[in-house]
């Protein structure tokens, strides 16, 4: 009798267990699956950004594109834009028996980072002398880390004691930044009467202060060939080297001060000309730089 009994309250808990673990997993079930009913719902629901929607006939759509940026003009970030700069020099010069003597150069061009137009002039005039004067105009291609290769055409017109000599050149070079940061200038030119020379410009800004400036400098030129009526000997037909210090006074006006060495070559005896000689001394000279 007391064993059926024990077997009976046995039987009786084991039931209450297995029937309390189920409704236990039961409810868990219900639980996840209203959970999962209503992240659905939220999700639906929620409301898209202003920007990205528009709404027709009460209707409302969602106006992103994945491709947006495709018709952005990426040009502006790769070197597309159009930069400009001009620099002018004046200078009045002294030389050595006290001749004074005025001279303008005129850089200014256009362009890319890639592709620029070059105007060049110079223009240099002796006390009772008249003017000489150049005008180059250069298409200028980038074709390595700062380096330009350059081609175009040069009009030079030199001014002799009874006659005026004009030609019209075809020029090639190399524009950039030498090692040590010297700006370069390096060009060949080919006319007629069989012309050829060579020309050579370089110089480097040496900071002193931050407005106060010495740069030294080069200038050379060589003259491999000239057949016509006014021509110098050929070899190095003249050389200026020198140190121009400036005060900027801002970054578009600059006052300087010059002093340099100058060689030049006689020229040759023709049928126009007799034979003269070098000539060589010390130049001392002021001036202004105008950048814009």
């Amino acid at each position: 009798m007391r064993t059926t009994k024990m077997m009976t309250v046995l039987m009786f808990s084991t039931g209450f267990m297995t029937s309390s673990w189920a409704f236990a997993h039961e409810g868990h079930d219900m639980m996840m699956s209203n959970m999962s009913m209503s992240d659905g719902q939220s999700h639906a629901e929620m409301p898209m950004p202003e920007k990205n929607r528009t709404k027709t006939n009460g209707e409302v759509h969602s106006n992103l594109r994945v491709d947006d940026d495709l018709d952005h003009d990426h040009r502006r970030e790769h070197g597309g834009q159009v930069y400009q700069a001009t620099k002018l020099d004046n200078q009045w010069r002294l030389d050595k028996h006290g001749q004074g003597e005025f001279n303008t150069e005129l850089e200014t061009w256009i362009g890319t980072d890639e592709n620029k137009v070059f105007i060049k002039a110079h223009l240099e005039k002796s006390e009772s002398q008249k003017a000489d004067y150049m005008i180059s105009a250069l298409y200028s291609r980038n074709i390595a880390d700062f380096w330009d290769a350059q081609a175009g055409l040069r009009y030079r017109s030199e001014a002799f004691e009874a006659h005026r000599q004009e030609a019209v050149d075809a020029a090639f070079g190399l524009h950039g930044l030498a090692p040590y940061f010297f700006e370069t200038d390096a060009y060949v030119y080919i006319g007629q009467d069989q012309y050829v020379s060579l020309s050579l410009e370089t110089e480097r800004d040496i900071l002193l202060t931050q407005k106060l400036i010495t740069q030294p400098y080069l200038k050379a030129d060589i003259l491999l060939r000239d057949e016509s009526d006014y021509a110098q000997q050929t070899g190095l037909s003249s050389l200026q080297t020198g140190i121009q210090t400036r005060y900027e006074l801002n970054k578009k006006v600059m006052p300087f001060i010059d002093v340099a060495y100058r060689y030049e070559k006689g020229d040759r005896e023709t049928n126009r000309q007799v034979a003269t000689s070098s000539e060589s001394g010390w130049l001392y000279g002021a001036g202004i730089t105008f950048k814009f």
